[in-house]
């Protein structure tokens, strides 16, 4: 390990384990780069949804890298390797009273993962992404030599990393500060008419400053619920709520449970929360159920799984079938059925101002596809590739409508309620959409209508998903002068593949002069015996039994 990074109470035992991993993974990669050979690295698992490349004799395996190795309570702070998961983490931190700012809301989401692939959740919106929690990280070069980075050393590389999908380099040690947390959250369930009054109620719980948890799910064109949060503990004020769970077998999947709260209730004021009968309705949720309140069903992607086996979606079959239903299993069954083909997974953020034009366009493109999750994020926060651009979609995409005043630049500038008012407009909404691809659509083709939608409104995609740009469509986007710097500067070009290399679709369709799609870009789990039903899900069902490693070519 390099220099110091903190004065943590380090176990000796993990430290010293962590180093002899690290020389391992260092003299690897310089045996890569010695030979001239380009390399993948092997995490253990994943929560993306493309395709891997990575074969074994080319590959670096860093999955032994999964150990929480301090916990500082006196300095919230803690020092973690890149493979340890949000469950794992969550219970070290809690035994100390601390969480991380932002948890993302599957517990196989790993701490790299996180970093490199741009995770937020419901507390982005005052916390900004998962990534800025991290302070310092210890990460091996392309040619096998460990440095350390921070905001004070190689600030450059330290902001690039984030979000470029580890193709800078390998981190092998992240430090991370942390919150106080409470036992509970307690949250409120407040129904909206539509993404214009979602909006606006988003607007005045932020505006209000109580809320430590906020994200919203719309179930239908006019009916949604914005979920807004607060750390609790059980005492005379609450003791009334409801106390509820998400994490059993028996209990109810979230969205289900918070669109039952939703119709149990037409209170649309956002005030948060008091005694009085016209406050929205509240429940009491143990910390740890609220933060991975998502797992079981994936959101409410699970769902599927019933519809494709022809499986009645009622209560109790969801109790017997739980084991399937959490995250870790279905994208393991995922990745191995090659069912995510047939779906859109894609998550999207979108400056304020645009989002209701973008909604009414998937709502005439892709009517079929509710849920839709909606999450705020922090004002002035970027998504992926431009850590050196406060707001990427106003920098880099002409044809957005999107006002660059030098408030919404900055959101620390004192203004006028007008510069207020372009603060929100210009803060970034996240919107995930997920659900079968049309019948009679290309998949490829619907997708690249919502990347080129999205880049007309000013908007981002997270690149954990599928990616159906050309080259000069995703450079058109992002900053490659300044990644491809970072990139020589470090010598990671040539041994580890670009972003566009490792996120884009490969070899299944093309398109002309005018990015339309003219080869047949049918998939491979639609031809052939595998689209025999139900010979894929099938194959998905017993490799998830079977356990093992679903992510590398033999």
């Amino acid at each position: 390990m390099g220099n110091n990074p903190g004065e943590e109470d380090v176990s000796e035992c993990l430290l010293s384990q962590h180093k002899a991993a690290v020389s391992l993974v260092s003299d690897r990669i310089a045996s890569f780069h010695a030979r001239q050979i380009p390399f993948r690295v092997f995490h253990g698992n994943t929560n993306s949804t493309r395709l891997s490349d990575r074969t074994r004799d080319a590959t670096v395996d860093i999955s032994a890298l999964s150990n929480v190795i301090a916990v500082s309570p006196s300095k919230r702070t803690c020092l973690v390797e890149p493979n340890v998961p949000m469950d794992r983490l969550v219970a070290a931190t809690l035994q100390h009273g601390l969480v991380p700012p932002v948890v993302p809301e599957f517990p196989g989401i790993t701490v790299g993962g996180g970093f490199a692939g741009t995770a937020g959740e419901s507390s982005s919106f005052k916390y900004g992404f998962f990534d800025k929690s991290v302070t310092w990280f210890e990460v091996v070069l392309a040619d096998g030599t460990i440095v350390n980075a921070s905001e004070t050393e190689r600030a450059d590389l330290f902001h690039g990393m984030a979000g470029t999908f580890g193709t800078l380099g390998v981190i092998t040690l992240f430090k991370m500060r942390l919150i106080p947390a409470k036992e509970f959250v307690e949250l409120s369930y407040i129904r909206v008419r539509g993404i214009e009054h979602a909006q606006k109620v988003i607007r005045e719980v932020k505006g209000q400053g109580q809320a430590h948890f906020l994200d919203g799910i719309m179930f239908a064109v006019d009916k949604g619920v914005i979920l807004a949060g607060r750390f609790a503990e059980r005492d005379e004020k609450n003791k009334n709520l409801p106390l509820v769970t998400f994490t059993k077998p028996w209990d109810q999947w979230f969205y289900l449970h918070a669109e039952e709260r939703m119709n149990g209730s037409d209170i649309t004021t956002p005030t948060l929360p008091s005694a009085s009968p016209l406050s929205p309705p509240r429940d009491l949720i143990p910390l740890t159920d609220y933060l991975f309140r998502y797992d079981r069903g994936a959101f409410w992607t699970g769902r599927f799984a019933y519809t494709y086996f022809c499986v009645p979606f009622t209560r109790p079959i969801r109790w017997l079938t739980d084991y399937f239903m959490h995250t870790r299993i279905m994208y393991h069954a995922l990745h191995r059925s090659g069912l995510y083909q047939r779906f859109i997974i894609q998550d999207m953020a979108l400056p304020n101002i645009n989002i209701a034009e973008f909604s009414r366009w998937l709502d005439k493109e892709l009517p079929h596809i509710y849920p839709r999750w909606l999450c705020p994020l922090k004002d002035g926060e970027s998504v992926s590739m431009n850590p050196h651009l406060r707001n990427p979609a106003l920098s880099t995409v002409e044809s957005s409508s999107v006002s660059t005043s030098t408030t919404a630049s900055d959101p620390t500038a004192k203004g006028s309620d007008d510069d207020n008012d372009d603060d929100f407009d210009n803060a970034l909404l996240n919107i995930g959409v997920w659900g079968e691809t049309p019948p009679n659509t290309l998949h490829v083709t619907i997708n690249r209508l919502i990347e080129a939608k999205l880049k007309s409104l000013g908007g981002m995609k997270w690149l954990y998903a599928q990616a159906f740009y050309t080259e000069d469509e995703f450079w058109s986007i992002y900053d490659k002068k300044w990644y491809d710097g970072l990139r020589k500067k470090y010598q990671a070009d040539g041994y580890i593949p670009s972003v566009y290399e490792k996120i884009r679709t490969k070899d299944i369709f093309e398109v002309d002069g005018d990015g339309r799609v003219v080869r047949d870009a049918r998939l491979p789990v639609e031809t052939g015996v595998w689209s025999i039903w139900p010979i894929a899900g099938l194959y998905g069902v017993l490799s998830a039994l079977k356990g093992g490693d679903y992510l590398r070519k033999r």
